[in-house]
């Protein structure tokens, strides 16, 4: 199986500019890994192409759903096979783009879904925690499952709920049958590239983009998007600089304080995914200079992927 180019980086660190670039240099297409630009109308928050870069160079997986939808890893994860293959039908070069590393990783290693969801069970847990605290099931978690409970921390109720969840439906430790799942697991073949800039020229560029979304409109987008039938579903509201900004609009925060919080979320955000980023131990790292172009991102990074090289 070829392997598939894969772009990635923070947020704001000039993956999608670079990415036009190689694109148009090579013929391929981009399939984004981002799993917000997925929501139509959801344009000015995601930093996502505009109509012009869409025509110039074809895009996958973007504007596929609604904002009042939902939507999964596991349908992500299907999703780009299909449009990965698609492209590849037609003699193209498809190109992954994007900083959502959750994506990245259940595209290239699989989705581990796990037994279906015991609710009764789950509620009684959760009355349980509520209670008696959550260190109480927290202790049960090391008890049958130490490996796992190591890896989260111990007020992390969501994955101690699903863990003792898994258990008491398997009678086998959560982390157990993610090392089953990983050895009968091919991991899809893959080049990846992530690109790094100095944290004070990353944080200089997140406080410029977000300066530059309110003044494009992001405020009007929010309000245009909670009008709409459907209004924004769960995940939609979650996104980066929309749940500030529903603050702002339902009048729980005025606006300088908002738009500070959006800057020092996003930068929170960046950080996340840089420490996301170390795991994928095969993926090459790019240093960007403040003041590298498009151009000069795509040079170095396409020199990484070896795009039309032999393997």
């Amino acid at each position: 199986m070829d392997r598939l180019a894969l772009l990635t980086g923070p947020t704001a660190s000039g993956k999608s500019a670079a990415a036009m670039v190689i694109a148009e240099r090579i013929g391929a297409e981009i399939v984004s890994f981002d799993s917000m630009q997925v929501y139509r109308g959801m344009d000015i928050g995601t930093a996502k192409p505009t109509a012009e870069e869409q025509k110039r160079i074809r895009h996958h997986l973007v504007d596929i759903l609604d904002p009042s939808e939902e939507y999964s890893l596991g349908r992500f994860v299907e999703d780009a096979g299909r449009a990965i293959e698609e492209i590849r039908s037609r003699g193209k070069t498809p190109i992954a783009v994007g900083g959502t590393a959750l994506y990245i990783q259940g595209f290239l290693k699989g989705v581990f879904a796990g037994p279906s969801a015991d609710w009764a069970f789950r509620r009684e847990l959760k009355a349980r925690a509520q209670a008696e605290g959550a260190e109480v099931l927290y202790a049960e978690l090391r008890e049958v499952d130490p490996a796992y409970a190591r890896k989260i921390h111990r007020n992390d109720l969501r994955r101690i709920l699903r863990a003792l969840e898994v258990y008491h439906a398997t009678d086998t430790p959560f982390s157990e049958l993610h090392r089953q799942f990983d050895r009968e697991q091919g991991a899809r073949p893959c080049r990846g590239v992530v690109l790094d800039r100095d944290r004070q020229d990353l944080h200089h560029r997140i406080n410029r983009r977000v300066e530059r979304m309110f003044e494009e409109g992001l405020v009007e987008e929010v309000r245009r998007l909670l009008a709409l039938p459907g209004g924004l579903g769960r995940s939609a509201r979650q996104a980066l600089g929309y749940r500030q900004v529903i603050e702002h609009v339902e009048g729980r925060m005025d606006l300088h304080h908002t738009i500070v919080a959006v800057k020092k979320g996003t930068r929170q955000f960046a950080k996340r995914q840089l420490t996301w980023f170390r795991r994928f131990r095969d993926f090459r790292w790019v240093s960007v200079d403040p003041e590298a172009s498009p151009e000069a991102m795509a040079d170095r990074t396409l020199a990484e992927l070896g795009c039309g090289r032999d393997e």
